[in-house]
């Protein structure tokens, strides 16, 4: 028995070991990537992408690892982006500042909302966040300092820390990068640390979890908070590149675009959400020609890429690599 069990704790750290050098390989290719793409790409397009791959992968913390459906994360994507643009036009802050700012504001939403939320489950848990954040669109639309349907227009971009001029697009692009990669790192870290197997525990099996003496509700409320931090981040962000903040960002449709990425590039992946927004967006941008027809393109190819890619296009690939794995020689 013991060498059995010792058989099974040697194949784990090797399996954990073979996970962490794939991470490894797949970041540095991640950032190699992005490094590249401002030479080739539009950066505008890459800022829009990098920005929307961090919402992703905040959003992709709460349902990926902990189980949880949220109709409602616009609502830290967009007051975020409203109070980092508020404090850049009006208040005149760096645009560092503006950016803590709106992170600050979508994380004590996040502990608002996400306190009242956990305490349902399922579809209860996803319509609480989903009519929460309505409230959010409705006050953002009677608002006057949020400038209602016209949104805040011509926001400074500014200088980061008073020296770095942003008005420059390709030295935007690399503040975003950096912004995104940090944000990337910490939500890796969460995921592997042991709050982050709690969290798995309790989306794998949430009676158990709480047997063991750890509460579930505490759990939830962190991973709510931080998801919501992360994508006011990305909001805020968002806000000082355009440098604009609408209404756009705050309504429903957006929290459903998240949703979709998520899906798309692979639930409870490392890199699926990333994958996830750069296709969308791609799709959004290439087919936006097509007016109104642009969502029911979208609808489609969603369908075809979820009966296809039923793990999601990064997951599929991880399923594919780890059967070639074990069919090679062990």
């Amino acid at each position: 028995m013991a060498t059995i069990h010792e058989y099974l704790e040697a194949s784990a750290v090797r399996k954990m070991a073979v996970s962490l050098q794939d991470d490894q390989i797949g970041f540095g290719v991640m950032v190699a990537l992005f490094l590249v793409a401002p030479f080739l790409l539009y950066p505008v397009f890459l800022m829009k992408a990098l920005c929307f791959a961090l919402f992703a992968c905040a959003f992709n913390l709460l349902i990926g690892y902990v189980g949880l459906l949220s109709f409602g994360h616009a609502a830290f994507l967009g007051s975020a982006g409203y109070a980092a643009a508020h404090a850049a036009k009006v208040w005149g802050v760096s645009p560092e500042l503006a950016i803590l700012f709106g992170t600050a504001v979508a994380g004590v939403l996040g502990l608002v909302i996400g306190a009242l939320a956990i305490r349902r489950q399922g579809i209860y848990f996803a319509m609480i966040t989903l009519a929460l954040a309505q409230m959010i669109y409705f006050f953002s639309l009677q608002s006057r300092f949020t400038g209602g349907e016209d949104g805040i227009q011509s926001v400074p971009r500014g200088r980061l820390f008073g020296l770095v001029d942003l008005q420059t697009t390709l030295t935007m692009y690399f503040v975003v990068l950096g912004i995104f990669l940090g944000g990337f790192l910490l939500i890796y870290r969460a995921i592997h640390s042991p709050m982050g197997q709690v969290l798995k525990a309790i989306r794998e099996n949430e009676p158990r979890a709480l047997s063991l003496g750890y509460k579930p509700d505490h759990y939830k409320l962190i991973a709510f908070v931080l998801s919501a931090t992360l994508s006011g981040l990305a909001g805020g962000t968002k806000a000082i590149v355009f440098q604009l903040a609408s209404l756009t960002d705050v309504h429903w449709s957006m929290s459903g675009e998240v949703v979709l990425m998520t899906l798309l590039g692979g639930l409870g992946t490392v890199y699926g959400p990333v994958a996830g927004a750069l296709l969308l967006v791609t799709l959004e941008n290439y087919l936006a020609q097509l007016g109104a027809w642009v969502t029911v393109v979208q609808g489609a190819i969603f369908v075809v890429c979820v009966l296809v890619f039923r793990r999601g296009v990064v997951g599929e690939f991880e399923a594919l690599l780890s059967r070639s794995r074990r069919k090679g020689p062990s």
